[in-house]
């Protein structure tokens, strides 16, 4: 089993950054991709960026070369969010991928940007 626990997240400015951190604990050898979704009330979970095991990147479309994910190493994923809009407040939440397509969930951070 995996468990991922993010931190990071917080209260910034318009146009500020915020990064946020996912670690990995348990058996994470049998992890292929780790990636950051996130959630607004009444909403559904949206992709914003994941990173394989191969380093392959993928962002949702509203990132737009703001934010940056990276791989610390086999337990560590980043999310370097810069140029914070309005619209980015969400509960972000870090998700690990096994190879056998089994997905473990944070409990989610919450991320609030001020107009």
């Amino acid at each position: 089993q995996v468990q991922v626990v993010e931190s990071g997240g917080g209260l910034v400015q318009t146009g500020g950054s915020l990064r946020l951190s996912c670690e990995a604990f348990g058996n994470v050898g049998i992890l292929e991709m780790m990636g950051y979704y996130r959630q607004t009330p009444g909403n559904q979970r949206e992709l914003v960026a994941t990173i394989s095991r191969g380093g392959s990147r993928n962002y949702g479309n509203f990132v737009k070369d703001r934010f940056t994910i990276s791989r610390e190493n086999l337990n560590v994923t980043i999310l370097q969010m810069n140029s914070l809009k309005p619209e980015d407040t969400a509960v972000y939440y870090c998700s690990g991928r096994s190879f056998r397509g089994t997905q473990f969930w944070g409990r989610g951070t919450q991320v609030t940007v001020s107009s």
